[in-house]
């Protein structure tokens, strides 16, 4: 069994009981698996994300942001809930794992907690519906032409919280630790 692991973190000072503070975790893509439908930005393409690019752009993760907008279906670089401390690929995750800005978002923190999300005026309870997506910024692609596009060199610029039926790849999630 072949297993590769390549991993960045900040380290952030311990502060007990920091009400600002809640530890996450979770999946934001797939490396080197095409994504179950197109993201933003990729003009209608499926997308793979290799392995090399994801490891060679961890470094460009760590400090952004993770965001949401209310109903999670989109991206909205906008409202700011949390910060990433760690990424890593292991096997075909990539993972990460940071701080929901808590106190700022105890809604958010109690959605994602209770796994009840509130969609179309409607509360909807089913087992870890939200999970993450990526941002990007100087993306190469290996050829514009091919119907599923392999993304060679890409920057993280943040990640987003979404429903994982809106979500590129729909095996991602996002829990608290």
């Amino acid at each position: 069994m072949n297993f590769q692991l390549a991993s960045m973190a900040i380290a952030m000072p311990a502060v007990h009981g920091h009400p600002n503070r809640e530890p996450f975790r979770g999946v934001l893509t797939l490396v080197d698996t095409p994504s179950d439908k197109p993201p933003a930005g990729s003009r209608g393409h499926r997308v793979i994300l290799t392995r090399t690019a994801a490891e060679r752009a961890l470094p460009s993760l760590l400090g952004m942001a993770l965001d949401y907008s209310p109903s999670f279906d989109r991206h909205d670089a906008r409202r700011k809930i949390g910060v990433i401390t760690r990424a890593e690929v292991t096997g075909k995750e990539l993972e990460l794992s940071g701080y929901l800005f808590a106190k700022d978002f105890p809604e958010i923190v109690q959605q994602i907690e209770s796994g009840i999300i509130h969609a179309g005026g409607a509360r909807k309870r089913t087992q870890n519906p939200l999970g993450m997506s990526y941002e990007i910024s100087d993306a190469s692609v290996a050829d514009v032409r091919a119907k599923i596009w392999t993304l060679t060199h890409v920057t993280f610029t943040g990640a987003a919280i979404l429903r994982r039926d809106k979500a590129a790849y729909r095996d991602t999630w996002i829990e608290l630790e």
